[in-house]
């Protein structure tokens, strides 16, 4: 599978749980989403923008602009966690199974996030996120079509470390 393949199969409404573990205090904590992965499209001005901002040609062929966007709740303290993301994949040119990954966190937040990605030959897409202090990385893979697994590791210069296992479901509308 490649990167444009793997794009194509994220895209969907999905029903994800969660679990994190706080690394450094030991807390566990349990969530779930209802989480939506819509392939941009170049016209889109919120790509446009980003690239624009990362001197990057957004008419580019090979580009990849995705947004994902959640709603849910952690169950412990039954917090609210809503929001969303636009990644930009800009592929190298000499291998489309890795290359650069721009982030804009849709909050207002005009913080430069940038990484990169890399498409397994296992078919496991890593992302790479880094900025001052900071440091994130999330795998995803299918086990089947309709179901996705996620682990994450986020770690911050103060030593907040957390880790996190999902399991995502599609949501298969009847017709």
């Amino acid at each position: 599978m490649d990167i444009i393949e793997f794009f194509k199969l994220s895209a969907g409404e999905w029903f994800s749980q969660r679990t994190i573990h706080n690394l450094v205090s030991g807390e566990l904590q349990a969530g779930k989403s209802e989480v939506n992965f819509e392939i941009l499209e170049k016209t889109d001005s919120t790509l446009i923008k980003l690239c624009e901002q990362n001197q990057i040609d957004s008419s580019a062929t090979d580009l990849i602009g995705v947004k994902i966007s959640w709603n849910g709740t952690i169950k412990k303290e039954q917090v609210k966690d809503a929001g969303s993301t636009m990644l930009i994949l800009i592929p190298n040119s000499n291998d489309s199974n890795q290359g650069i990954l721009l982030q804009d966190r849709g909050n207002g937040n005009r913080e430069k996030i940038s990484g990169r990605y890399i498409m397994g030959s296992d078919d496991v897409l890593t992302l790479i996120t880094e900025s001052e202090g900071f440091y994130a990385e999330e795998r995803f893979w299918y086990l089947i079509p309709n179901l996705r697994l996620r682990t994450s590791l986020v770690k911050k210069k103060s030593g907040f470390t957390l880790a996190s296992f999902c399991s995502e479901i599609r949501r298969v509308k009847k017709s």
